[in-house]
C-alpha cells in the first residue's frame, strides 16, 4: 500500500490573507517565505479524530472543522509572548502525562490554535 509521508500544507481561509499571514508570522514567529513554504524543525505530528459534537475546538466549534496544533518549545513564554501581542489567549493550559503540555490561541480570524509542548 502507498503511504503519504507528512503532512505537506494547512490552507486557511481569510477575509485578508495578508494580514492574516502577518500575524502567524509576528505572533507565532512561523517563517514562511513568499509562497508561503515553510520549513519546520523535525518531531512529532498527532493525527486524530474528533466526535462532530466536540467542544475541543473551542466556542466556535460548529464552523471550525479542523484545529491546527503547533509544537512549541518554551509553552509558557509562547503565551506570554501572545499575550504581549494582544492575542486571544485562553487562560486554562492542559498537562497530559506522557503526551505534553497546551495552551490555546485563537487568530485574529477566529481560529482557535493549539499549542503544544511535547513531554
Amino acid at each position: 500500500m502507498e503511504r503519504v509521508l507528512g503532512i505537506g500544507g494547512y490552507f486557511l481561509r481569510a477575509a485578508d490573507p495578508a494580514a492574516l499571514t502577518a500575524w502567524y508570522r509576528d505572533c507565532l514567529g512561523l517563517g514562511a517565505d513568499e509562497h508561503g513554504l515553510w520549513r519546520q524543525e523535525p518531531g512529532p505530528t498527532v493525527f486524530a479524530t474528533f466526535e462532530s459534537d466536540t467542544d475541543y475546538f473551542g466556542p466556535r466549534a460548529s464552523a471550525q472543522q479542523t484545529m491546527l496544533n503547533l509544537r512549541v518549545r518554551d509553552l509558557d513564554a509562547m503565551l506570554a509572548q501572545l499575550r504581549a501581542r494582544g492575542a486571544d489567549v485562553a487562560e486554562e493550559t492542559q498537562d497530559m502525562a506522557g503526551v505534553g503540555r497546551f495552551g490555546w490561541v485563537t487568530d485574529p480570524e477566529g481560529n482557535r490554535i493549539e499549542l503544544w509542548q511535547p513531554a
